[in-house]
């Protein structure tokens, strides 16, 4: 047995090395920069990120009933079936009052109770982005209070049986709705 076998685990090195950084764009939602990289196999490369605050995705959920909503998102040019979900375009230090807010934003609703299930990265091939994922139940209604891209979003209360129909018939095929249920589900069967 050699020294190396009697240590813990070494943690790996990263197989891109970062060689230099220029920030491209920036806009109050977003900063997109240009990074050259080394790979470990010596070949040399250009890595565009796209940098975005926290966002968060909420679950709200009372008795058999789940609100989705619908919007129309520019980038893929069509209306889309999701659950509320977003971030507020600056660092946020507690996550449960940005889900708190963006349920209230879009939904109107008020949650007695907000279960952080977990976090996730979106989309990390090309952006730096985490989403927390809260559970909100105990919900009561208030006033709706869209920012300027939310201007025609629309509630949707559906029966969660028919929402997980919707997902399986290609109706919800928003990639974040889809993981935030798998966590949920997987939460559930645990309590």
């Amino acid at each position: 047995m050699n020294n190396q076998d009697s240590l813990s685990p070494a943690v790996p090195l990263p197989s891109i090395t970062t060689l230099s950084s220029r920030e491209i764009y920036r806009n109050a939602w977003m900063r997109l920069r240009e990074d050259e990289i080394l790979r470990s196999n010596g070949r040399q490369g250009i890595y565009g990120v796209i940098e975005k605050d926290d966002a968060a995705i909420i679950i709200p959920i009372e008795g058999d009933r789940i609100w989705l909503v619908e919007q129309f998102r520019y980038t893929i040019q069509e209306q889309a079936l999701e659950l509320p979900q977003g971030g507020w375009e600056m660092a946020v230090d507690n996550p449960e009052d940005l889900a708190r807010g963006e349920l209230r934003e879009e939904t109107g609703l008020h949650a007695q109770k907000m279960t952080c299930l977990g976090s996730l990265w979106i989309a990390y091939g090309f952006t730096r982005q985490k989403q927390h994922v809260y559970l909100a139940t105990g919900l009561t209604q208030a006033e709706k209070d869209p920012d300027d891209e939310e201007h025609d979003m629309v509630v949707r209360n559906v029966a969660v049986s028919e929402f997980e129909r919707m997902l399986v018939d290609g109706e919800v095929r928003d990639g974040c709705t889809v993981a935030a249920w798998g966590l949920y589900l997987m939460w559930k069967a645990r309590h």
